[in-house]
């Protein structure tokens, strides 16, 4: 949405199901380049990347622990290389090892000095069939889902409703709130994750099938199989304004998300005066980022968004984003003095 290439760090302590929601990613990348930094090539699916056109932008570690081998200069280089221009990439996604503290993984992304580079969140994938396991040999797990953007609970398959109900809970508890996915098998709609390129492409000619589109067309063929398509499960909620927004009203309804909300992506129509400033807006989980443009001339201003999520009541969240909107007796310095709690979280 920004120009910058978003690095996503995807984290879980051994057996969590991280390398199976990586390969998930890459033969479900919803049209997407990806660009991987692992800890061993042997974990991942050659032919994945084959599909995904990324089969020369991996980065392998093959000494250990990422958060150990590298220092911020090291993680500069890494992603230096998958962002260099020519690989044209949409998204980086970097598989830290088991072991590996997320928030130095955090660290060593926010330190980097590449500008087509920006920090995408933090997701923890947990195996919710050896979570309480995995808890008592790794009681630092708490301290992780803490910094979590995202959490998904792998694996429910492998546990009856009781016990996901009640490990769903725990989870969201130590999270203080961070959405928690369940899913099995890694399956995680990437549009959850990054943005859909939207490159374009002509119809009216002969052309051979991409292939995204063969496996689109083989998806489309086994519809029938019961093997449900990730994205069923998610609710898709739009809203629209042609009035601008309220800045602290927008920022108290993104700090208190409803529940069951994964994503936010669009453009926000602030009206600011004598500025032809545009707004991006992306969330992924609690992490939130907004990236200043300009609208083009003749450009239709007005705020645009689309939530993703389960669970979520339609009325109620359009109702809350309408209650966001400006009602016009704001003065222009309350508006441009309220733009400061946005500015926190924007990118030129």
């Amino acid at each position: 949405m920004d120009g910058r290439i978003p690095v996503i760090i995807v984290a879980g302590f051994l057996g969590s199901g991280k390398t199976t929601l990586l390969n998930h990613l890459l033969t479900n990348n919803a049209g997407a380049r990806i660009g991987v930094v692992v800890n061993d090539f042997g974990s991942i699916n050659i032919d994945a990347m084959s599909v995904a056109g990324q089969v020369d932008s991996m980065v392998s570690l093959g000494n250990g622990c990422l958060c150990c081998a590298v220092d911020a200069r090291g993680m500069d280089d890494l992603l230096s290389r998958l962002a260099r221009p020519g690989a044209d990439l949409d998204v980086i996604v970097v598989e830290s090892s088991g072991l590996a503290d997320p928030r130095v993984m955090i660290r060593l992304v926010l330190a980097c000095q590449n500008k087509r580079i920006g920090y995408g969140g933090l997701v923890e994938v947990v195996d919710a069939a050896e979570f309480e396991t995995t808890r008592v040999r790794h009681p630092e797990l708490d301290q992780h889902l803490w910094f979590a953007d995202l959490v998904v609970l792998n694996k429910t398959d492998r546990i009856d409703d009781t016990a996901h109900a009640r490990i769903r809970e725990l989870v969201a508890g130590l999270g203080k709130g961070t959405p928690v996915l369940s899913t099995a098998h890694g399956r995680v709609d990437p549009e959850l994750l990054f943005e859909r390129p939207e490159r374009p492409r002509r119809d009216d000619v002969a052309r051979q099938l991409s292939f995204d589109e063969l496996l689109a067309e083989h998806d489309h063929d086994h519809a029938d199989s019961g093997d449900c398509h990730p994205h069923s499960a998610y609710e898709t909620v739009e809203f629209t304004s042609d009035e601008p927004m309220d800045p602290r009203a927008l920022m108290a309804f993104l700090d208190e998300r409803p529940a069951g909300v994964y994503r936010i992506k669009g453009f926000v129509h602030f009206g600011l005066p004598g500025h032809r400033q545009k707004f991006s807006l992306h969330t992924v989980g609690n992490y939130l980022r907004f990236q200043r443009s300009r609208w083009e001339a003749g450009e239709q201003r007005r705020t645009r968004l689309v939530v993703i999520g389960t669970g979520i009541d339609a009325d109620s969240l359009r109702q809350r984003l309408a209650s966001c909107v400006a009602d016009g007796e704001h003065g222009d310095g309350l508006i441009e003095h309220g733009m400061l709690s946005v500015l926190r979280f924007t990118h030129s």
